[in-house]
């Protein structure tokens, strides 16, 4: 008997905020660590800072999850239309849309210029947001 081949392809989430230095770089470190290799994770910002907001890298820390090498990306049209579910926060008009793909605006305060205790009320804000988002777009077989 032959083993079953999954054919489906697994889906693309895009998070999109301004600096790509804090919400969307822990809601992508969350969505890899829940998700592994059943989704395609990418981030990027309107307006990209050029670090990772260092209380955004501790509060991920304390979850083993490391974001420390991540780089702020700009959004790039290409980005949004190689992704199936484009997910905001806060950054207003700046992303495209295009038919056919799925978008969800996030409304999370911005962790820039915070301490650990409310960027780690953020960071728990967005797990509970990816951990729905998982089980909804890459549940485990």
């Amino acid at each position: 008997m032959k083993k079953s081949v999954d054919t489906t392809p697994k889906p693309t989430v895009l998070f999109v905020c301004v600096h790509n230095a804090g919400r969307s770089q822990m809601a992508a470190g969350y969505l890899q660590h829940l998700a592994g290799d059943r989704v395609t994770v990418l981030s990027a910002g309107s307006e990209p800072k050029d670090q990772i907001n260092p209380v955004a890298i501790e509060a991920m820390a304390e979850e083993g999850i490391d974001i420390a090498n991540n780089v702020p990306k700009i959004l790039t049209v290409q980005s949004v239309v190689d992704s199936d579910v484009v997910i905001t926060m806060g950054c207003g008009d700046a992303c495209p849309i295009f038919p056919g793909k799925r978008y969800e605006d996030w409304e999370l305060e911005d962790p820039a210029g915070q301490g650990i205790e409310s960027v780690r009320v953020i960071r728990d804000d967005i797990k509970g947001r990816v951990e729905a988002l998982v089980a909804e777009i890459a549940p485990t077989r």
